[in-house]
């Protein structure tokens, strides 16, 4: 133990010399560069240079700082180890001592029954934590501190620049300035300083630019913003921070071993690892009480930046972290931080069912409890909204474990489905899209072509025919860029518009699937158009002007945001700016609000990206209007231009509105709450007789209505009262309920109300139909009332 003393104390002190020389070498190269800086004849200076010297001795302090924590680690074990056994020795001799005194006494019979009450009182009392701290906890709170005092020895370091002044300027957003100390002041300071409601209110800070910590000093002269809650970048760093709560509560009640633990987009959950258990869902509420008791204690998040090296060291007891930092993190040095349960479920590493089974229990938190009674509401909602449930009680889809993650959809549901794609098609005709049917499947040689089997192979469904492989298509581009490159095309045919209703399978994993928003089978309103560069401005603002006609139909509001392009784009760069200029001029003349996501765009081309908002506030992306300009190459897909160019590059524009037909009856099963509008409703009509003696002429009426395509019922039950046959369609979500009588039999009428029991009176059968036919048409979203 004294050689290992010895061997830190050597490596501290060689460390901090190191440090000193860094410090001079910097200033050295910060006052060559105010002298360069100052010079008339220079140029501008690009960005602080770091010499040779300074980045060797960083690296070599890396190393002698791992060394430094290696041997401190060693050293507390060894003085942990002589400590538990001098208190194992003085607790023996105590021991021996009491069998050897005098007045030792057994204990009496009271004693032992009140011994039995306590003991059987403990056992009945539930399990709130794991009988024993795992040792790993320690071990990894022992180098965290190791690491802590050493980061808190730089900071001082850091904090002295000799002559230099330690003021910076801090801009934040709201314009005001504020003096700080580099090192020292926090955006929660600063926060505070403005005003403490402001500082309380703050999730997390932006330092020019970047997510940062509020207690995390500022490096130097900063613009800041603080952000709020209702931020959506500031709520996923609170669920994150949530998520490191949950996974210290449930290493102390399981003892097992994290995985991941992200942010959601309602919430956040944690992946562990347990040997020989499952979570129940009669667990969550014990693990609820200990998050409390976490939170009470208001532990900091402390955050340091060390080596990866080290982070191997810390992790060494959880193979979990140790493959997330081996393979997820390729710089020298990363972060570590220290630090309501809804529903849990269990799961596969990275999704592969051939890996290990992990456990998950997912959580949600908010700052205040009425954002968490607001939650609970809004859950409630949606709950009796879910269209897994309304798909159940309607009896309109199911599915089955014999072809998981794809739909059967009954009747009533297909008949939902095929309006859908009617509409749709109605819609391809008015604009001048031309249908075309594609293979289901293709040789593996056009995915190779196409790019898709070298990035998407593993979600593709394959196999063997003729010693040749073959897959089942997951989109329909490739298939099309066949058809545009079959025969030579010219500048007169542009744009050519392919639309496809083709079936399409994606090898999504087991885990994943979740109702009809995601499954394996599954059909797109896909369509691909193949456009000049000069052309793309007014293709867009056709397919604005197609997506807003359809959405509006639905009563959906939506949100645009234009994503250009990334760092890793391919093409030149000017079709690239001419592609974004005719993409903002389309947006502009569209007139509904846009905003703009630098670098969000496809290494292929820009975008423009579409989320549509339902009845109860949620966002779903559904629409794609995305420009690709690597197929056509991928392809050699040429077209004869104007001037008798006959290689010509075109740009395809891939798009789509309702996105997959399984989501879209998803989206809308929730969105309406299974109160369908009348021209999409599987229950337009019920007909319902007052009396055994109308019965004849009710399915006479029925008829009428099914054969001019109504989706008519008829209801013929003798053990129901009429009021009893009326609130049943109503609660069964029929748009009209038409009843008949003597009166209505000798008129040929029908006595008409709807859902709502708004009520509409006598009317001849053929008025009737005259209506419906015109308010279907109309696609009406109002339709009872307007009858």
């Amino acid at each position: 133990m004294a050689a290992e003393a010895l061997a830190a104390e050597a490596v501290a002190s060689r460390l901090e010399r190191q440090e000193e020389d860094i410090r001079w070498l910097w200033a050295e190269v910060q006052r060559l560069r105010d002298e360069q800086l100052s010079a008339p004849d220079r140029g501008q200076a690009e960005g602080p240079c770091v010499t040779r010297e300074v980045a060797q001795l960083r690296a070599e302090n890396r190393d002698l700082r791992h060394r430094l924590c290696r041997l401190r680690l060693c050293l507390a074990e060894e003085l942990s180890r002589q400590a538990t056994l001098g208190r194992a020795a003085r607790v023996a001799a105590q021991e021996e001592a009491g069998r050897t005194g005098a007045g030792a006494q057994p204990p009496s019979s009271q004693s032992r029954e009140k011994d039995m009450k306590k003991k059987k009182m403990k056992e009945s009392e539930p399990d709130h934590e794991v009988k024993q701290q795992p040792s790993f906890i320690k071990e990894r709170l022992n180098l965290f501190e190791i690491l802590k005092k050493d980061h808190q020895l730089l900071l001082a370091i850091y904090g002295k620049k000799g002559d230099r002044s330690n003021v910076i300027t801090v801009r934040v957003a709201d314009g005001q300035t504020v003096e700080g100390e580099v090192w020292k002041t926090t955006p929660y300071q600063v926060a505070a300083e403005i005003s403490q409601e402001l500082a309380e209110s703050t999730v997390v800070a932006k330092v020019n630019g970047e997510l940062w910590d509020l207690d995390r000093p500022l490096e130097g002269d900063s613009s800041l913003e603080l952000l709020p809650f209702d931020n959506e970048e500031a709520q996923a760093v609170y669920w994150h921070s949530s998520a490191h709560i949950l996974g210290e509560a449930m290493e102390l009640y399981y003892g097992g071993h994290l995985c991941y633990g992200p942010p959601i987009e309602n919430g956040f959950y944690y992946d562990m690892f347990i040997e020989d258990r499952a979570v129940s869902s009669t667990e969550l509420s014990a693990l609820e009480n200990i998050c409390k008791v976490i939170i009470k204690e208001k532990q900091p998040f402390e955050r340091l930046e060390v080596s990866k090296e080290i982070l191997l060291e810390m992790f060494k007891y959880n193979k979990f972290k140790c493959r997330i930092l081996n393979e997820k993190v390729s710089t020298a040095t990363t972060t570590v931080y220290r630090f309501v349960s809804t529903h849990n479920s269990s799961t596969y590493w990275e999704g592969n069912p051939e890996m290990e089974t992990l456990q998950r229990i997912y959580g949600i938190s908010f700052p205040d409890n009425k954002m968490m009674r607001n939650w609970e509401k809004f859950q409630e909602e949606a709950k009796n909204r879910d269209h897994r449930k309304i798909g159940k009680e309607q009896e309109l889809f199911f599915f089955h474990d014999l072809s998981p993650g794809s739909c059967f959809f009954l009747p009533r549901g297909a008949f939902i489905y095929n309006t859908l794609v009617d509409f749709i098609r109605e819609e391809y005709h008015k604009r001048d899209f031309t249908e075309v049917l594609s293979p289901n499947m293709y040789n593996s040689k056009l995915w190779e072509a196409s790019g898709h089997w070298q990035h998407y192979s593993e979600n593709m469904f394959t196999f063997e025919i003729e010693k040749d492989t073959f897959a089942l298509k997951p989109m329909n581009c490739p298939g099309h860029c066949l058809m545009f490159a079959h025969r030579p095309r010219s500048w007169r045919e542009m744009p050519i518009r392919f639309a496809d209703f083709g079936v399409l399978h994606r090898n999504e994993l087991s885990g994943t699937l979740s109702g009809l928003t995601r499954v394996r089978r599954f059909q797109q309103d896909d369509a691909h158009i193949f456009c000049t560069v000069e052309q793309i401005e007014e293709e867009i603002k056709g397919c604005l002007q197609f997506l807003q006609s359809v959405y509006s139909t639905f009563g959906f509001s939506f949100q645009l945001n234009l994503s250009t392009r990334p760092e890793n784009f391919l093409g030149e760069i000017e079709m690239w700016n001419e592609a974004e200029k005719q993409l903002q001029n389309s947006l502009m003349e569209f007139g509904e609000p846009w905003k703009m996501n630098p670098g969000d765009g496809a290494f292929y081309g820009p975008k423009i990206d579409i989320k549509i908002k339902d009845a109860i506030g949620r966002y779903h992306q559904c629409a794609t209007i995305q420009l690709d300009f690597q197929l056509p190459i991928r392809f050699n897909l040429t077209y004869v231009s104007k001037d008798g160019d006959d290689k010509k590059r075109p740009v395809i524009i891939h798009r789509a509105i309702l996105g997959s037909v399984e989501r879209i009856i998803a989206i809308l099963s929730e969105n309406y709450g299974g109160k369908w509008p009348f021209w999409l409703s599987p229950r337009q009509v019920m007909v319902i007789p007052v009396g055994p003696t109308c019965e004849k002429y009710a399915l006479q009426v029925s008829s009428e209505f099914f054969e001019e395509g109504f989706m008519a019922d008829i209801d013929l039950d003798h053990s129901c009262t009429l009021n009893k046959k009326i609130r049943n369609a109503q609660l069964a979500q029929y748009n009209f309920i038409l009843v008949v009588g003597e009166k209505e039999k000798i008129n040929n009428a029908v006595n008409v109300r709807t859902r709502d029991n708004r009520i509409h009176g006598e009317i001849l059968v053929t008025s009737a139909i005259d209506k419906l036919k015109n308010l279907k048409k109309s696609r009406a979203l109002s339709a009872e009332e307007d009858f």
